[in-house]
């Protein structure tokens, strides 16, 4: 994660919420993904309003980290409790297989972050959190995002302010939650000297600017959180009408992966494969053994 932010290059991530997603993300070329809680607590039926825990971040973190080889940032909402519940949260995420964490500096109970009515933590209170953070780290390698949701509470100004603050404080990446304009984008470049994430997530109070337009303005990251959920809850609305209202789906199979593809992306014959070859030297060892000893089972 620190090499590419060190390339100079800015980085569409995908947000994922299951290998799968994540697994198609790497084919595709994508050099990271981004567990998204929207997308998460949206896959488990619940709202995202910090409700999930971190035993459940943990699972899905280890899940989707054991099937690819590039990094993974976790959505760690506010770092599931005070500064001591952060150094837990950074420790089991780290072991987890993640190589960066976001937390941010909202009040809890959370709101999603292009919501009316939030709340922010003083600073001094995400200072600690994010002092915990780097302080519980095992590794320099694993990334601390801080994200300030301040622009929709108490304005740009303090958001900057704070972000200034989150950087002193040793945050390695700093994410500005719902700025308003691509005017706000660019001054948030260029007052907050780090290397910086934005948000690109859909029906909210961002304007939707292409990756090359905030890689002009120095942005080295962008989000796309919760996109593949949302196309995926579409598809799937789309051909559960079908079904209910046609009674079948023969005539739209190109609205679905095909099974081949599929078995291509999680390796369904190389598992196959590998039994076989298990269970052929099973064979020979309980043959050796069997003609060694003069058994006749």
């Amino acid at each position: 994660m620190r090499e590419l932010i060190a390339s100079g290059e800015t980085i569409p991530v995908p947000g994922v919420y299951a290998p799968s997603i994540a697994m198609l993300a790497e084919r595709m070329g994508f050099k990271a993904v981004y567990l998204s809680g929207a997308a998460l607590t949206g896959l488990l039926g619940m709202p995202d309003l910090g409700i999930i825990t971190l035993t459940e971040v943990a699972m899905f973190t280890k899940y989707i980290s054991e099937k690819i080889s590039i990094p993974l940032i976790v959505d760690a909402d506010t770092g599931f409790g005070e500064a001591i519940n952060v150094s837990r949260a950074v420790r089991v995420l780290e072991d987890a297989g993640a190589s960066a964490i976001q937390i941010e500096d909202q009040v809890m109970p959370k709101k999603c972050g292009h919501l009316s009515g939030k709340e922010v933590v003083p600073v001094e209170e995400m200072v600690k959190k994010i002092v915990m953070a780097v302080n519980s780290r095992r590794s320099e390698d694993f990334l601390i995002i801080a994200r300030t949701d301040a622009r929709g509470v108490t304005g740009i100004d303090d958001a900057i302010e704070r972000a200034r603050i989150y950087v002193e404080a040793g945050a390695d990446i700093i994410f500005p939650e719902a700025l308003e304009s691509a005017e706000e984008f660019r001054r948030f470049a260029q007052e907050v000297r780090a290397p910086l994430m934005a948000n690109m997530t859909e029906f909210g109070k961002s304007p939707l600017l292409s990756v090359k337009e905030l890689g002009d303005m120095g942005y080295r990251l962008v989000i796309f959180p919760a996109t593949t959920f949302r196309a995926s809850m579409m598809a799937s609305k789309r051909i559960l009408e079908i079904i209910r209202d046609r009674g079948t789906q023969r005539d739209h199979l190109d609205l679905l992966m095909s099974r081949s593809e599929f078995y291509s992306l999680i390796n369904y014959y190389g598992y196959e494969e590998e039994d076989r070859r298990v269970d052929s030297i099973a064979r020979g060892l309980l043959e050796r053994v069997k003609r060694s000893a003069g058994l006749k089972i």
